[in-house]
């Protein structure tokens, strides 16, 4: 919310009070859910109702599923709860989150339920504007937000790959390359990425020309075994805008795991995230458990520029799939030119572990096979869910036209007036 105040203030036009207004609405009258967010509702409901015993929990099953069970896709869910904590943060300019009573409900709901947020913790919270990385690509500037955000890993991967010759989309040899400095990308961050203060390197030192090549050479005609963390899955959102003025925003937040932790703070609607999750318990670990710091995260927004003039605002949900997501669209609209939208619904390939590729139902067979022989350990999904969910607008570099695209994988749609 202090990020929304924010933005508000400083690019806005309207208060945040009436930016909130269809939100609030919604709220109060009702929205008729969408067949992806019910059945991520109802995996949810399930996962809580088997794993998560004790009465900290009563409060999600009450706003969540006060039925009994997860809504159905189309059926119509009101929570009145949120309608007025939105209207206290929306009137406030966001202050009564960190500073007023609506923070004290959070840190007492906290504190009764084990945890240990203080409201002291909430008024000491200030949004933090930094500055983006990048990397050229092509002839475009790739940003990404720094670390502690995992956008570095895209970065890295794209600084290798660009090193290579832009092949046929329907070359093996190229979605091996992709996958190959995906690994190698995501063992530097596993290792590297956590709170900027306390990072033991600059993350630009992972994006130089020369650590570019000294990376690329371990990419030989076979599957690599790197160490990186396993991949985990995610609560997150995407969007992006644009005007007819140049404005662009690629917007993203996330409670993380669904419905993040699990806990609601009664009375007000809201879920509490778990983006703590990626805390280690390892004394010699970059992110190990400290006070006052932030750990990796995975959420992450992407944006194109060309000549320092905006071209695209992008963005892939889905925990460890963003990077590799952003990847995939930033060459496939960069690389191959495809229309957003075909940027979008072209098959994802996913690393998982090791050697172990995870690829989408239509991803090409014979693509598959020929990775195997190269030593990929390839699995078939059965479904899209763990492939990302993402977002583009792109603005025509001659004549200024603003064309957009929203993935078939989710229920998010793209609206021009």
């Amino acid at each position: 919310p202090a990020a929304w105040a924010e933005l508000s203030r400083t690019f806005g036009r309207l208060p945040l009070s009436e930016t909130l207004e269809p939100a609030i609405r919604y709220a109060e009258e009702g929205y008729p859910v969408s067949p992806t967010a019910a059945g991520n509702w109802n995996s949810a409901f399930r996962r809580y109702s088997t794993a998560l015993t004790g009465t900290e929990f009563k409060p999600w099953f009450d706003l969540f599923a006060p039925n009994g069970r997860a809504p159905e896709a189309g059926e119509v869910w009101r929570s009145p709860d949120h309608a007025n904590t939105l209207r206290l943060i929306g009137s406030s300019e966001a202050e009564e989150f960190y500073r007023g009573v609506l923070a004290d409900t959070i840190s007492e709901c906290i504190l009764r339920s084990g945890g240990f947020l203080t409201k002291e913790d909430l008024a000491g919270y200030r949004p933090e504007w930094v500055e983006p990385i990048s990397v050229s690509y092509r002839g475009y500037d790739v940003w990404e937000i720094p670390p502690n955000g995992q956008g570095l890993i895209a970065l890295i991967a794209l600084n290798m790959l660009k090193g290579y010759p832009v092949s046929s989309q329907e070359s093996p040899e190229a979605y091996h390359r992709q996958i190959e400095a995906m690994k190698l990308a995501f063992a530097d961050g596993s290792r590297y990425i956590t709170d900027p203060s306390r990072m033991s390197c600059d993350p630009y030192a992972f994006l130089t020309e020369e650590y570019a090549e000294q990376r690329r050479r371990l990419i030989g005609s076979e599957a690599l075994w790197p160490e990186a963390g396993e991949p985990r899955g995610s609560g997150t959102v995407y969007l992006a805008t644009a005007d007819g003025e140049g404005n662009m925003v690629s917007f993203i937040q996330s409670n993380y795991t669904g419905f993040g932790s699990g806990l609601v703070v009664p009375g007000t609607g809201i879920s509490l995230q778990n983006r703590g999750l990626e805390f280690s318990l390892d004394d010699t670990h970059a992110n190990r458990l400290e006070p006052g710091k932030r750990t990796y995260h995975t959420i992450i927004p992407g944006f194109l520029t060309k000549n320092s003039q905006a071209i695209g605002a992008f963005g892939v949900m889905g925990g460890y799939m963003q990077p590799q997501g952003h990847v995939q669209v930033a060459m496939n609209l960069i690389d191959y030119g495809l229309h957003p939208q075909a940027a979008l619904d072209a098959p994802r390939w996913q690393w998982v572990k090791g050697k172990t590729v995870m690829v989408e139902p239509h991803f090409p067979m014979h693509m598959a096979r020929r990775l195997e022989r190269m030593g990929h350990e390839v699995q078939v999904a059965a479904d899209f869910s763990s492939f990302g969910r993402g977002q583009i607008i792109w603005r025509d570099e001659k004549t200024g036209v603003l064309c957009g695209g929203s993935d078939a994988r989710t229920d998010g749609f793209v609206a021009g007036w």
